[in-house]
């Protein structure tokens, strides 16, 4: 498995998590935020052990998805409260 894939894979269970798409094993949407969270937190934390040995396109990825993750969780925060 290729480190971009290890990050997508991690980054979809959020999507899941977050309730953007769908369960794979019961086709159904759910929303569990703390998960959510701890799998950001997850990626964000790969990203500081993995500082200054990754390719370019590598941390590019990395970026982008804890950016758009973080976004997506605070929309939902936002209308759960």
């Amino acid at each position: 498995m290729k480190f971009e894939e290890f990050i997508l894979s991690i980054a979809g269970g959020a999507y899941v998590q977050l309730g953007i798409v769908e369960d794979p094993f019961d086709n159904t949407k759910k929303i569990d935020l703390e998960m959510a969270k701890a799998s950001i937190e997850l990626i964000e934390m790969l990203k500081e052990k993995t500082k200054n040995n990754l390719t370019k396109e590598e941390e590019d990825l990395l970026e982008s998805v804890i950016l758009d993750l973080n976004e997506k969780y605070k929309e939902k925060i936002s209308k759960e409260t």
